[in-house]
């Protein structure tokens, strides 16, 4: 991310999540970990750290896709887990706190000095996507931050740019959307 320069027309800046507030990576690390934690548990086998590793590997080959197949094939697990997998993202209590991004925290200063408004527009799963900003270490951010999901607005039949400018008194062109 890079510094964020107020423009004089924009009121409103919103950001994402993922690789914006904070590294993605650091969530998905320490939910693979608990997962392997679970299945070594589950199945009374010594398997935490060989799964983590996998994972990771996976991951940081970017072959995520159809990874809980890959799992399950490399080391003799039912089909089960993949439910708990989604369940542990979206309900799991991490081990770390997940750290905002020194540039988010330049960036939020830039822009509160400046007068700008802040708040968070995320895609995805709400509950998700609550789980992780629950994990945030905010720094105090939190209290001049409102939160919105994409997913929740546009269910209840709601454009979220035109909800978010109304609930802020602005334009929709006088937002700004880091992502």
């Amino acid at each position: 991310m890079k510094r964020i320069t107020p423009a004089t027309d924009k009121h409103l800046y919103l950001f994402e999540v993922d690789d914006v507030l904070y590294a993605k990576r650091d969530f998905i690390l320490q939910i693979y970990y608990l997962f392997g934690q679970f299945v070594e548990f589950t199945e009374s086998k010594p398997v935490a750290a060989a799964i983590t590793q996998f994972m990771k590997a996976q991951f940081e080959a970017n072959k995520t896709d159809g990874l809980l197949q890959a799992i399950q094939k490399e080391f003799g697990l039912n089909e089960d887990y993949t439910e708990n997998f989604e369940r542990l993202q979206a309900n799991a209590h991490l081990p770390l706190k997940l750290l905002l991004l020194d540039e988010i925290k330049e960036n939020f200063q830039t822009l509160i000095s400046a007068g700008k408004q802040l708040a968070i527009l995320t895609e995805g799963n709400p509950i998700l996507q609550l789980n992780k900003l629950k994990h945030v270490d905010w720094d105090g951010w939190d209290r001049q931050i409102k939160i919105y999901f994409t997913d929740e607005l546009v269910f209840r039949n709601l454009d979220p740019f035109a909800y978010i400018a109304d609930e802020f008194g602005v334009d929709t062109a006088e937002i700004e959307y880091i992502r």
